[in-house]
């Protein structure tokens, strides 16, 4: 059978505050950074691909990094990780805002943010909660923790757009490197008791890898995650311009990107409800068919501020609420102990889908001057999502008794 819980060593109180401020921080500066795209491109004299690749890169960074951030925060503790991961995040925020070339620009935003985020997000600050929160709240928890991740990018997309437009581009990004260090003190609230070294009786880390790679629950809920990455990603960088292209005001761009993150707010919430109640491949099934429904709707209505605001409202609704339930099935099936490692693999998934998501969004539209080729994609993507989640089996593997 799965691994039992450990015996909690933070307050679920703590654990859920540190937690929540931190995912607060690092999604939310993160979620704004499509209304750079236009600023940084024009005065550069880039073109959308240079820019769309580097987020692309730092999404595919923050993927291959994941697993890795997730084994150290289960072995050495979050807080180190996450201390190391908001230092990064501010380096990374100030080159953005330095680089003059594209190798440059790519280095410090592709590469270095994408290395921050792997380490102050979801995979490393669940697996503290994991270990923290009894099995019948942890999908509550983890629903309250990405709500916190979403009104974070319901808070900072307007301060980011605010801040652009009152201090210019450059700056404002160095206003976020700044706000990013706010991490490092947060990260002690998440500090457990060193784990020790593992005993006799503990699964190791590269039977654990095996186990779940081979593990075919765990090989369609990462299929499904790749969707989630491509269609907000790509959602999320490249709609302002989509809007600007079509000739709505900035404005309209920027309160989209809030409400997106206010709806995330409910979304993620109830999903985490949800996931508590009822089986969570349900819940995920459901989520992706709605948001391939969505998409139809807005691409083949007329485009208008309010048909704009609609959409975002529904679709932050279903944004993040993927998460929560995504690391609820890999913490049931395989329990808490490698939570952090094992979240890491299946976000690498996500992250793929977000590279692409993100690079095929600005690849295309200079090849084609529109972006309809990536809606349909995103749409195709999501049904497919909504099938392959269905035969997931959610019940604790079994394990032979070790020695």
């Amino acid at each position: 059978m799965s691994d039992a819980l450990p015996r909690p060593t933070l307050s679920m109180t703590q654990v859920l505050i540190c937690g929540a401020a931190i995912v607060t921080m690092s999604m939310g500066i993160r979620h704004g950074f499509g209304l750079w795209l236009q600023p940084i491109t024009a005065e550069r004299g880039w073109n959308r691909e240079t820019f769309a690749f580097a987020i692309a890169v730092q999404n595919l960074a923050w993927g291959i990094a994941g697993p890795f951030a997730g084994a150290l925060a289960d072995r050495w503790g979050a807080f180190r990780v996450l201390i190391i991961g908001g230092v990064l995040y501010g380096l990374g925020l100030v080159a953005m805002g330095l680089a003059s070339t594209g190798a440059g620009f790519l280095g410090g935003t592709g590469l270095l943010i994408g290395l921050a985020q792997s380490g102050t997000t979801y995979a490393v600050v669940y697996g503290v909660i994991g270990r923290n929160v009894a099995p019948e709240r942890r999908s509550w928890a983890m629903g309250i923790t990405a709500a916190a991740g979403s009104f974070g990018q319901f808070l900072m997309v307007p301060v980011e757009g605010g801040l652009i437009a009152g201090i210019g581009w450059q700056n404002a990004l160095f206003v976020l490197g700044a706000l990013a260090l706010l991490i490092v003190p947060l990260a002690f609230g998440l500090r457990e008791p060193d784990r020790g070294a593992a005993t006799a009786s503990e699964q190791s880390i590269g039977s654990a890898i095996r186990e779940a790679v081979g593990d075919r629950s765990f090989q369609l809920l990462t299929a499904g995650y790749f969707v989630c990455g491509f269609q907000v990603v790509f959602i999320g960088v490249h709609m302002p311009s989509y809007l600007k292209d079509h000739g709505l005001a900035p404005g309209v761009a920027t309160t989209a990107l809030a409400l997106i993150g206010l709806f995330n707010v409910f979304g993620t919430y109830s999903a985490g409800l949800l996931g508590g109640r009822m089986p969570k491949k349900f819940v995920l099934s459901a989520i992706y068919t709605l948001r391939s429904f969505a998409i139809v709707i807005f691409v083949l209505a007329p485009l208008t501020p309010w048909s704009v605001y609609i959409f975002a409202a529904v679709i932050g609704f279903l944004w993040l609420s993927t998460v929560p339930l995504t690391s609820g099935i890999v913490a049931e099936i395989f329990g808490v102990r490698y939570l952090g490692m094992l979240g890491g693999f299946v976000f690498l998934s996500h992250q793929v889908g977000s590279f692409l998501g993100v690079w095929l969004g600005g690849r295309l539209y200079d090849v084609t001057g529109s972006y309809d080729v990536v809606w349909w994609i995103a749409i195709a993507l999501g049904i497919f999502a909504a099938i392959v989640n269905l035969p997931i089996r959610e019940r604790a593997i079994l394990r032979p008794a070790m020695a």
